[in-house]
């Protein structure tokens, strides 16, 4: 999606939202656009399934079959009560181009607002990071494994990889937005079908004994960051928020927060349901050796299954999963790269053009992500030590210090949930430093 300037403020405007709705009676409801919410409804969704959902199985899976049943009970909570407040916080500002940088630097002043802008960056960021490392890789595997050929040059075959990407976003949101969808709704298809073709290869035997409370809690504290990553689609959240302000104007908290129940339900469905599936299929010897050889488990699977079905549909899914988060999260952190700038360099956008200093963004994503494509570290190192703990801050902990600092937000004070999500966010931050300095 391209940004665009209004005033001082950087926002993305999305191409489903209605016009700046006008309410001269605010008795009169605006009506629901069904179709807008679909559309952000899949879209949220494809941001979150990438390489974390493709790697989940390998940590959930490692921990045990207790340990993955009890995320499997949290999971859903977790990812729409802590999205829900995000939202929220976004929404409660009454202006309807304001996405999170200016609603952080109105409520919590400059300082903490460029504070937020940076960490909101560094969440999102790494991520881009960690899917030029998987689609490499991935490629990789599927040319010598399924196809027979020579594994190319790294470097060259990581540069065409992001350079692929990066020309999607670059070629305009209309492009972007019909190959997400492209890839989107199939990719959920493939999703079940590849979840019901595993159950053939189920092994419970594999997986016995119940865990002392111990292990069982070490398991539980050290999956957190990565299930936090793999169902975070909150790069998106400032711009869905925006949308729904513009569309509903004092209804967008109410509407955005029954399309996140929505999104919240398609990944809990479809991802759970594929993160069991293959880690019953794979036992934990399998899962070890994906980690291993740092492959997305159905890159792995396609190498090791033996059946044409998997070989050639497991790279596809990866591949899809990975290129339809890439394009979301690369709007966050472009939005955010450009928030620093604005908050911190050229306020006005006197100095820089906006045209010069997102072709300057564009270019600092694609040769950090090139080089470390070359590099080829562990992604879920990257995940738990780059990732995990910045979002966890951004989406966990942040919107509930503004539920008890802003006004606006004062009628959401007081709930379970508040204190569900807090202690969420606490057990993940802390999870990601034990597994530092341990």
């Amino acid at each position: 999606m391209v940004p665009h300037r209004t005033g001082s403020t950087s926002v993305t405007q999305s191409p489903e939202a209605a016009p700046p709705a006008a309410h001269p009676d605010p008795r009169t409801p605006e009506p629901v656009h069904r179709r807008l919410e679909t559309n952000w409804s899949v879209s949220l969704f494809g941001t979150a399934v990438g390489a974390g959902v493709l790697f989940l199985p390998i940590n959930a899976g490692l921990g045990g079959l207790w340990p993955l049943l009890i995320v499997t009970v949290l999971i859903g909570p977790m990812t729409y009560f802590s999205h829900r407040a995000l939202s929220r916080f976004v929404c409660a500002s009454p202006e309807p181009r304001a996405d999170i940088t200016v609603v952080a630097r109105t409520n919590f002043g400059e300082g903490a607002g460029r504070l937020i802008t940076v960490l909101y960056f560094l969440a999102v960021y790494p991520i881009v990071l960690i899917y030029a490392v998987g689609i490499t890789n991935t490629v990789d595997s599927l040319l010598v494994n399924q196809l027979g050929l020579q594994s190319p040059p790294r470097w060259l075959l990581s540069g065409a990889l992001v350079a692929l990407l990066m020309l999607v976003m670059l070629a305009g949101q209309r492009i972007m937005l019909i190959i997400t969808q492209w890839l989107v709704y199939p990719l959920i298809l493939i999703l079940l079908g590849v979840t019901l073709y595993l159950i053939p290869s189920w092994d419970f035997s594999v997986f016995h004994g119940v865990p002392s409370a111990g292990n069982l809690l070490l398991s539980l504290w050290l999956v957190i960051p990565v299930l936090v990553f793999a169902f975070n689609h909150s790069p998106a959240i400032s711009q869905f928020s925006v949308s729904m302000k513009h569309t509903y104007g004092p209804r967008a908290s109410e509407r955005a927060s029954v399309v996140l129940r929505r999104s919240t339900l398609l990944l809990v469905v479809f991802t759970m349901g594929f993160v069991w599936s293959c880690v019953l299929a794979l036992g934990p010897m399998g899962l070890q050796s994906a980690k291993t050889q740092n492959l997305p488990v159905l890159s792995y699977l396609a190498n090791s299954h033996g059946s044409p079905f998997i070989a050639y549909l497991g790279p596809a899914v990866a591949l899809a999963a990975i290129a339809s988060s890439f394009f979301g999260h690369y709007m966050g952190a472009a939005e955010g790269a450009v928030g620093i700038v604005r908050s911190m360099v050229d306020r006005d956008g006197s100095l820089i053009s906006d045209k010069h200093l997102r072709a300057a963004v564009a270019a600092f994503i694609f040769i950090t992500g090139w080089i470390v494509a070359i590099a080829n570290p562990s992604i879920l190192s990257l995940i738990e030590s780059l990732a995990g703990p910045v979002i966890a801050v951004i989406l966990y902990l942040m919107p509930m210090y503004a539920i008890h600092r802003i006004p606006a937000l004062e009628p959401y004070r007081g709930k379970i949930s508040n204190v569900f999500v807090t202690v969420a966010g606490l057990v993940a931050v802390s999870g990601i430093v034990y597994g530092l300095v341990s």
